[in-house]
């Protein structure tokens, strides 16, 4: 089976394979040496995994099932480059296809236990679903709101009773006799026993109803509790099976289980993803990696933060932990000059190798960059997300840890990023953001023809609890958002437009562009709100910033080159 794909079918001949700018790196530490290993995500196999992109996205079969894929550009001995090619876990139920790298060493050894376990797990799933969709529940909770609505009204009839029978006893105290006031009380306590009696009738009819019901939810429940129980034992067998069996090769020759690399278990999947499978395939054919990129194709996963076409990087609880031993034995290759950049701008490197930073202006108060696109503004939470421009520049600057970012930009959105170097300075600018005192400029390219020249679009956006990050107009909940817009130029299809926003809201000249009541065209490369188009990049760059600045008291006025 043919898995070494020339490059010709994924980019053109003319693409320019010099470009080596990084925008991600794949990295751990070498388990003998404790050295750091790197393995770029480049624009070269950006580009050829969108070139894969374009087959995934003319085949159904691709679109069934939300997964990650992944490319790595490798070296053969002779110094040919080709292109392996790889998917997460199975596809439409197969591991092994043709074209594609096939699936780690040991899946073959389990397979009939694979196949006794999951038809096992597919029993449980078919009796919970059962046990769980029980129609009692629904008789159970249908009794219990009528019970409760009769005790309520019987509750609120004895209250209006006991209110009436306390002004009776008033009354009759001065007017009757003591004789006939001896039973004209008894008769109005009476009255209340009874009505205690009537409610304790109720209660025993409730009881004697709904504690049959109660029995049956509780040993349906119980069993749910034991087939989970079940599930997780037979799931955790498997994996067990499965990680002893499954037998990982890096670059140095040397082989070992998942159970041997995690002794202390590891999630279900490990060493199904594409990059372990794409890293043990070239490590055990003699084929030196290059770059590697893995990316999102098909609906988005269960959580939601994945979106289709986005590349993303090592997962943190399983690849991440692989890739130390993964990459041992691999021969760095020789750092590739970075592109010359127009206008005498400064650039420093990265902590890691990556794009260049370039400085835009600096003194002793205030930074600004031009942020290149797919780099974080700030630090993410998790560990694959702390590379950013703050966390980069910290690492040059000796005061470093002073630098406070005054806004932010999406991490698809390219331009001017503006950080202070001491908090007096954050907090007078930041000021100034809040007062909309700070004058923006973007320019994009929108996918679409943009029929209107100029005009402002002023919508409520509230972020979308069901697909984050998102944001959405919402007319109850929205914030005020307010952008001024231009159109710049028109070429076929394509409409470049200046945008002004005069709010600074999540995602609002994305959300402008792309809503009906906005532009309804939407910025060439966002994908999250509804681009299909195949492009390297978000269309979308912070282009002007114009502001006081605190100290000298004079007017800054920034400008960054639109790149596209």
């Amino acid at each position: 089976m043919e898995v070494l794909h020339p490059l010709s079918d994924f980019i053109d001949s003319d693409f320019a394979i010099s470009d080596s700018s990084c925008s991600y790196y794949y990295e751990g530490r070498c388990p003998q040496s404790g050295g750091r290993l790197k393995l770029p995500r480049t624009s070269m196999s950006e580009a050829i995994a969108h070139g894969l992109m374009q087959h995934l996205i003319n085949n159904d079969c691709y679109s069934r099932e939300g997964k990650m894929y992944g490319i790595l550009l490798v070296e053969l001995p002779n110094g040919e480059q080709r292109v392996l090619k790889a998917f997460s876990g199975l596809l439409n139920g197969c591991s092994l296809v043709e074209g594609w790298v096939p699936p780690i060493p040991g899946r073959d050894e389990v397979a009939l236990q694979e196949a006794g376990t999951l038809a096992q797990l597919d029993a449980i799933k078919q009796e919970l679903l059962t046990l769980k969709q029980l129609t009692e529940r629904q008789q159970y909770q249908t009794l219990v709101d009528e019970f409760e609505q009769q005790l309520q009204a019987m509750s609120d009839r004895h209250r209006h009773c006991k209110h009436q029978r306390q002004e009776k006893r008033q009354q009759i105290c001065n007017t009757l006799t003591p004789e006939a006031l001896t039973i004209a009380l008894e008769q109005l306590d009476e009255e209340s026993r009874q009505q205690g009696i009537e409610r304790r009738q109720l209660k025993r009819q409730q009881n004697a109803v709904l504690q049959p019901l109660q029995q049956l939810i509780a040993a349906t429940d119980a069993r749910i509790s034991e087939l989970k129980q079940q599930r997780k034992a037979l799931s955790r067998q498997l994996q067990a099976q499965m990680h002893a069996s499954y037998s990982l090769t890096n670059f140095s020759g040397r082989s070992q289980s998942l159970q041997e690399l995690m002794p202390g278990g590891s999630p279900t999947g490990t060493g199904d993803c594409c990059a372990p499978k794409l890293l043990h395939y070239a490590a055990t054919h003699n084929l030196k990696p290059l770059a590697m990129a893995e990316f999102w194709w098909g609906e988005s996963s269960v959580n939601q933060d994945k979106i289709q076409g986005e590349f993303y990087g090592a997962c943190a609880e399983r690849c991440q932990l692989l890739m130390g031993f993964l990459l041992s034995g691999l021969r760095p290759n020789p750092p590739a000059p970075f592109p010359a950049r127009e206008g005498g701008v400064r650039s420093f490197s990265p902590i890691r190798g990556e794009v260049t930073l370039p400085i835009l202006y600096e003194d002793k108060w205030l930074i600004a960059v031009n942020k290149p696109a797919g780099l974080l503004s700030v630090p993410g939470r998790y560990g694959d997300r702390q590379d950013s421009v703050l966390s980069r520049l910290r690492h040059l600057r000796a005061d470093g840890m002073a630098v406070v970012s005054v806004h932010r930009l999406d991490q698809e959105t390219s331009g001017i990023l503006l950080l202070a170097r001491d908090r007096q300075t954050h907090r007078q600018l930041s000021q100034q953001f809040q007062q909309r005192q700070v004058h923006k400029v973007y320019e994009a390219i929108l996918s679409g023809a943009v029929t209107v020249e100029q005009g402002v679009i002023e919508l409520p956006l509230w972020g979308n609890p069901e697909n984050r990050p998102e944001q959405k107009v919402d007319w109850q909940q929205g914030k005020p958002s307010l952008t001024h817009f231009q159109v710049m130029a028109r070429a076929g299809d394509y409409t470049r437009v200046e945008f002004t926003p005069l709010t600074g809201r999540t995602h609002q000249l994305r959300v402008h562009a792309a809503d009906p009541r906005g532009l309804g065209v939407t910025i060439l490369g966002d994908r999250l709100y509804g681009c299909c188009a195949v492009t390297s990049r978000l269309h979308l760059h912070a282009r002007e910033l114009r502001f006081e600045h605190p100290q000298l008291e004079k007017t800054l006025h920034l400008q960054a080159v639109t790149p596209f």
